[in-house]
């Protein structure tokens, strides 16, 4: 069965808000194959069916969402016993089970790393741009400084 354009740009935008990252016809044309066009005819029928939000201009979320993120600790015995507590659950693992848990998760963990650093990134550059734009300012007084004392 072939997937329609509609439902390839939805499964783009799940991904990228799973993923924790922004979602606009730029990073979507960065993920799949379809023209500018049609991305913005499909992100325009997704709206107007319900199936994505539009939180401010070309930003968009699904409306599919997960349910609040429970409290998650976890417990280390001195017998090698793990207690992982989500919400109201607590299970009981031995070391073996820990580690097996623990390797089924190890994407999930560079994911979220991934992620982390994508944000840190994105926040360091947003620094720079501004310090950048702040030495230029500063860089055509002291030009204009040096000029005006030339001509004197």
């Amino acid at each position: 069965m072939r997937i329609t354009n509609k439902q390839m740009v939805l499964d783009a935008i799940i991904d990228l808000n799973n993923q924790e990252q922004s979602v606009t016809r730029e990073t979507l044309s960065g993920l799949i194959d379809l023209s500018l066009a049609v991305i913005d005819e499909k992100l325009t029928s997704l709206v107007n069916d319900g199936l994505i939000y539009r939180i401010q201009r070309g930003v968009y979320v699904p409306v599919v969402t997960h349910d609040q993120a429970r409290i998650i600790s976890k417990i280390i015995l001195p017998c090698g016993t793990v207690k992982i507590d989500i919400g109201d659950d607590v299970w009981t693992l031995t070391p073996k089970e820990a580690r097996i848990i623990g390797s089924l998760m190890v994407a999930d963990a560079m994911q979220y790393s991934n992620i982390e650093i994508g944000h840190h990134a994105a926040l360091t550059t947003a620094k720079m741009d501004l310090q950048t734009k702040e030495m230029r300012r500063d860089i055509k007084e002291l030009q204009g400084l040096l000029a005006s004392s030339n001509r004197a």
